[in-house]
């Protein structure tokens, strides 16, 4: 309508053309992240719960979610908690731990901690003594994880509680390697119930009945309540509440 820019004007203008491009590319890519679903997701988690837990999951969340790009952490849970603590990871998949502060847990299943060997072990145990009736835990090699895993930690809170004091004890870095050991006899070993419920089935191992079992404990994942999550870590808490 006969209004035309100043010189000074065509200058700004050139500077806020591109300006407003960028912001629309921005935007755009934006749309096309929501649209597809694209996005990157960092998880910390133990080696066990990793495969027994998280592969199942991640399976299923992968065909829904086929964009968004995942990175696993494996190491303790100690570790996890440390890393959730300074956001160098969005998600943890942790046993509840009670004492951490500033975290968000959202548990998925309970977990159930035995002792378990073979019956050919009991049998020689109780040939060894000459008689039926023994104190397993005085007598029997007690395969436990590391002082460093949580699992443990949780385990030696019971003994303490219970006033059990293993008199031979073998430490195992791993609970596939306990597994592996109880089946070839070399002792008790304390697994989860819920990932050698095969061998239990086929009678593979036993389970050692306890006079006080262990108490369950839930197991899910933790996101730091610091920071506002991303649309991608979103999409992770909403598929997995939904299954």
């Amino acid at each position: 309508r006969g209004v035309i820019l100043t010189e000074e004007g065509k200058t700004l203008f050139e500077h806020t053309k591109v300006a407003f491009e960028a912001l629309e590319r921005g935007e755009n890519q934006l749309k096309r992240m929501q649209d597809l679903n694209i996005g990157h997701i960092r998880i910390g988690v133990s080696t066990t719960l990793c495969k027994y837990l998280l592969l199942p999951y991640l399976q299923r969340f992968v065909i829904d979610y086929p964009h968004i790009n995942i990175t696993i952490e494996c190491q303790s849970t100690n570790h996890t908690l440390k890393m959730l603590e300074e956001n160098q990871i969005d998600i943890g998949l942790i046993g509840q731990a009670k004492t951490v502060k500033n975290i968000d847990f959202y548990p998925i299943t309970k977990i159930e901690d035995i002792f378990v060997t073979t019956k050919s072990y009991i049998s020689n145990l109780k040939i060894r003594e000459n008689k039926d009736d023994i104190d397993i835990f005085s007598l029997a090699n007690i395969m436990l994880l590391d002082k460093e895993n949580i699992t443990r930690q949780y385990t030696d809170y019971y003994l303490n509680q219970n006033k059990i004091e293993p008199a031979h004890l073998l430490e195992v870095s791993s609970l596939d390697l306990l597994i592996e050991f109880a089946k070839t006899g070399l002792g008790v070993a304390c697994v989860i119930k819920n990932f050698v419920q095969e061998e239990l089935d086929n009678n593979t191992l036993i389970e050692l009945p306890l006079e006080i079992p262990i108490k369950k404990r839930e197991v899910g994942f933790a996101f730091s309540n610091r920071l506002p999550l991303s649309h991608s870590v979103e999409s992770f808490i909403q598929f997995y509440k939904e299954i």
